[in-house]
């Protein structure tokens, strides 16, 4: 008995001991199923791929062979069969549907790697996911040695929960180029986006050439670099260079379109009207309503709108195309025509938001217009603009999509509605059996600020990361059906180069891809963040940013029951410890760690603060000024 004992309490030791070296797996977009063995898998110094159809597999031949050769210093062979093969790439029709088009299942045994899906792209995120289970330093863009190049055994079957995951890319209100654009996609593919929204039209900029149309991108595309808070800048004057910008040549449109379809990307273009119109009218100052139009310029950041009212805004100049003007839509059908030819995706949107309507109200044409369809307000007269868009959109053989503003003033028959004013939209759209693809502020506007205003750069709100995972693009009672799946929005009014772009896209962009793949039943924020702290790990290897303010502390002020000021400091990850000063020294960890509520010392004029995680820094020093920590209360009155 006492040996039985003795026996079972080793091997409950060893079984212990085997799940303790179990490393964490740390996979975004978290699969449908895992399951992990004891042991690894080894990389060999001579890889060898096996792919029975490597013309159908290329992109996942080139993806593996690039980061094994770059990064790992592993000679690799592609063979068609190969019994020895250290990775199988297989292409079978036997799973009888159940992993789709995009599902994969994954196998690491001890001695070889087996990638098994039904059509192609399921392979791709496949290899996806085999790179994330590799170390780290798989990310390096240069060989690295000593490196133990070990998988984990662990079986995996996944597939998307979602058909539509997609990130809009603001190419309008500053110019990205095609090599930007091109990065973009390298980086979202990585957590198994599958669709690119190009935002090519507005007010900063025509992106997209249109042969006939020649002033579109010769006026258009250009207008005066400014740094500093956009839609505050000044006026430019008249001898300010209007330099700055850029655009895509139809070449070049078609070369971004092949390298997002060699990747599986699917791209949307959006040709955003009638408002945010203005590099359109200034080009051809005849589509506008107003007369002066001819005398304004593509906009540079400076005010062109008043939006003390709310929504829709007050326009300062016409930034509209004119919904009574029959050279309009003759313009349109020029556009959409090549529009259409470029794209082959299914859908063309047409933008519909944010419009002002103050420069139709006072147009004679306009109010000829309404008497003669019996037009009773302008939400009637933009839905009048956009039944005759959509038709010209059909025409080309494309599905019409936009914002949910269409929805006012009643919704174009076949339309489908992308809803971001919060899913109220969606819902409503949906309900009417319209498709939709749900992308709320509250939950997918990754322009938006990341932690506190004091230190990121600043726009006009905020979106934590923890906000973002709790993203639910099917809400209750909506038919899923309707539902084509959810995207995140990086608008660029304050995003000026790649290094920010990413900046802003990561973290918040795993978030948003795991809402839009992964079962609504495997998400968990704790877990979840783990998984980014390794993720950020990968980043710093490959030198991409992503924004660290999910560890600084969130401020909260207020007032005591004396009148005193009160400052809380709460945090998105509970495994912190927040260290201050108020006498304008930098506090580590050997500073008075934050427990309850502060009251600022009578004389103090900044409050320091840092996060640490056990010993190490993790948070940025900030330095916040009581002044403003007042303000912030004064407000709240």
């Amino acid at each position: 008995m006492k040996k039985t004992a003795t026996i079972l309490g080793i091997f409950i030791c060893l079984f212990s001991t085997a799940q303790t070296n179990k490393k964490q797996i740390s996979i975004i977009p978290e699969p449908v199923s895992l399951k992990q063995g004891v042991g690894n898998f080894t990389l060999p110094s001579s890889v060898i791929i096996e792919a029975s159809s490597p013309n159908e597999m290329k992109q996942s031949i080139d993806v593996l062979t690039e980061r094994l050769t770059n990064a790992a210093g592993k000679k690799v062979s592609i063979k068609n069969n190969a019994p020895e093969a250290s990775i199988r790439l297989v292409l079978s029709v036997k799973q009888e549907g159940s992993l789709g088009k995009e599902g994969y299942h994954l196998s690491v045994v001890s001695d070889n790697i087996t990638i098994t899906a039904e059509q192609p792209a399921g392979l791709f995120y496949g290899v996806q996911t085999l790179l994330q289970l590799l170390p780290k330093e798989i990310e390096s863009k240069t060989t690295l040695s000593n490196i133990k190049w070990e998988i984990p055994i662990i079986e995996i079957m996944d597939k998307p929960r979602f058909g539509w995951r997609g990130l809009m890319f603001d190419v309008a209100r500053h110019f990205f180029t095609k090599a930007d654009v091109k990065l973009f996609i390298d980086d979202m593919v990585r957590y198994k986006y599958n669709l690119l929204h190009l935002h090519l039209t507005d007010d900063e900029g025509w992106r997209i050439e249109i042969k006939g149309l020649p002033k579109l991108t010769e006026v258009g595309a250009w207008n005066v670099k400014k740094i500093g808070n956009f839609g505050t800048f000044s006026v430019p004057t008249p001898d300010e260079p209007r330099d700055f910008g850029g655009f895509y040549t139809q070449e070049d449109i078609k070369e971004l379109v092949k390298y997002a379809k060699d990747r599986f990307v699917d791209i949307l273009p959006e040709i955003d009207v009638p408002g945010h119109s203005l590099a359109a009218v200034v080009s051809y100052p005849e589509l506008s309503c107003t007369p002066e139009a001819n005398t304004y310029r593509v906009r540079s950041g400076e005010e062109i709108m008043d939006w003390s009212h709310g929504a829709p805004p007050i326009a300062l100049v016409d930034n509209t195309l004119c919904p009574a003007n029959e050279k309009v839509y003759e313009f349109l059908d020029k556009v959409m025509t090549q529009v259409a030819q470029l794209f082959p995706f299914e859908y063309i949107h047409v933008g519909g938001d944010e419009c002002p309507k103050n420069y139709w109200e006072k147009t004679a044409a306009i109010k000829e217009l309404m008497q003669k369809e019996g037009l009773k307000n302008m939400e009637e007269v933009q839905s009048y603009f956009e039944k005759r868009l959509e038709k010209i959109v059909e025409s080309k053989g494309k599905k019409f999509m936009g914002w949910d503003e269409i929805l006012e003033g009643g919704l174009a028959p076949s339309a489908a509605v992308m809803s971001w004013r919060g899913m109220k939209g969606g819902i409503e759209a949906a309900k009417m059996k319209h498709d939709v693809v749900m992308s709320p502020t509250t939950h997918a506007y990754i322009d938006y600020m990341q932690g506190d205003p004091i230190i990121e750069p600043k726009i006009y709100a905020s979106l934590r990361l923890n906000k973002s995972y709790e993203f639910e693009p099917l809400p209750d009672g909506v038919d899923a059906k309707y539902i084509k799946g959810g995207q995140a929005n990086l608008w660029s009014e304050q995003v000026y180069n790649m290094r920010h772009a990413q900046y802003m896209t990561w973290p918040r962009g795993f978030a948003i891809a795991e809402a839009l793949w992964s079962p609504k039943n495997k998400r968990n924020w704790n877990y979840f963040f783990s998984k980014v702290e390794d993720h950020f790990e990968r980043f710093d290897v490959a030198d991409k940013k992503y924004a660290p303010s999910v560890y600084d502390p969130i401020f909260t002020a207020g007032l005591t029951a004396d009148k005193q000021l009160k400052i809380e400091l709460g945090k998105e990850v509970e495994a912190l410890d927040i260290y201050y000063s108020f006498d304008n020294s930098f506090p580590d960890r050997f500073y008075p760690k934050y427990t309850v509520a502060l009251i600022p010392p009578k004389d103090a004029t900044t409050l320091k603060v840092i996060t640490y995680k056990g010993n190490k820094p993790v948070g940025r020093m900030i330095a916040m000024p009581i002044a403003e920590l007042k303000s912030r209360v004064e407000k709240k009155k």
